[in-house]
């Protein structure tokens, strides 16, 4: 699909946005076009007015113009609040003249969101592979930005093969990323996503490791027969039981075996390692086109692993609408 709707910021920083917001011949010509223009908001009044600067302008988006949902009451106040600090996208609709005498641009956030949603529930379909940015994150999951602030949620569960107790252990803020879309339920106007099978197969990630390396890893799970080392978002491995460790440390292991057959990767734990500072680069196999079926176990194991069939079952996502923090 045509990445025509931008997360917001990627448009802020663009030759095209710059050229528009230099003048005030751009901010007419950009109003009669109907082009989504960025700037960032600076404050947000009492009136819940979002104060925007827009080059060397300072425009304002209106309270029920600062997201979609406002006027209905389904999105709270935190929704225009939250947006102080960060990049905003809107449509011009009007150019007001300032108390100094010079132009102030009249925004409108919310036709832009109706815009980028009305497009993506028009074009979206089960399987489609999608950009998107993460705006904050849950333990039950991470909210990414599809574009111009619509923001949906993708479930803990679906984040990656390997079971982590919070979003931020896999993402951070502002973080670009690939989803797929599980489901479109277009009447009710909103869509369910998914990330983990963009990360690969059982067989896909194995491939990258072999009996006799040392590779680093992070405890997902601790049980009495052993811990369980995760060595990539969609692979995990079992290693005997060792006192001192705990979910969430990261760990050097050796890696004593590797057996498709039954998908199982045996380790050694060699050595506790300081934590990292942030979440490591996500690294994927799928980043665009179209998913029809996903299988994570290899052809013939003899073991049952995650398949997901895109377009079957019930809507299980978000509803298409701005965060709710």
């Amino acid at each position: 699909m045509e990445q025509r709707y931008l997360p917001e910021g990627r448009l802020l920083d663009t030759a095209a946005n710059r050229r528009l917001l230099a003048g005030a011949e751009g901010l007419a010509a950009a109003m009669e076009r109907g082009t989504i223009v960025e700037g960032t908001a600076l404050r947000c009044t009492p009136a819940h007015d979002l104060v925007v600067a827009l080059g060397p302008f300072t425009g304002v988006i209106p309270r029920l113009e600062a997201a979609a949902g406002v006027a209905e009451g389904t999105v709270r106040e935190v929704a225009i609040l939250s947006r102080v600090g960060r990049p905003v996208c809107g449509v011009i609709t009007g150019l007001d003249v300032d108390p100094a005498g010079g132009v102030r641009p009249i925004l409108s956030r919310r036709l832009a969101q109706e815009r980028a949603l009305g497009y993506f529930l028009a074009h979206l379909s089960p399987g489609d592979v999608i950009p998107a940015a993460v705006t904050h994150l849950k333990p039950f999951g991470a909210f990414v930005d599809l574009g111009c602030g619509v923001v949906s949620l993708i479930g803990i569960d679906r984040l990656s093969v390997s079971r982590i107790p919070h979003a931020a252990l896999r993402f951070v803020p502002g973080q670009d990323i690939f989803a797929a879309v599980l489901s479109v339920d277009r009447a009710a106007r909103r869509f369910a996503l998914t990330h983990r099978e963009l990360l690969g197969t059982w067989a896909e990630n194995a491939a990258r490791f072999a009996p006799g390396d040392t590779v680093p890893g992070f405890v997902r799970g601790v049980q009495d027969y052993g811990l369980f080392i995760e060595l990539a978002p969609n692979l995990s491995g079992l290693a005997e039981p060792r006192e001192g460790l705990a979910e969430g440390d990261r760990v050097a292991v050796h890696i004593k075996s590797v057996l498709p057959e039954r998908m199982k990767i045996k380790l050694s734990v060699v050595d506790p390692l300081p934590p990292l500072p942030r979440p490591e680069p996500v690294r994927y196999f799928v980043t665009g086109g179209h998913l029809d079926r996903w299988q994570y176990a290899p052809e013939g194991c003899l073991r049952r692993g995650a398949v997901t069939e895109f377009g079957g079952g019930g809507l299980t996502g978000a509803v298409f609408s701005p965060p709710r923090p």
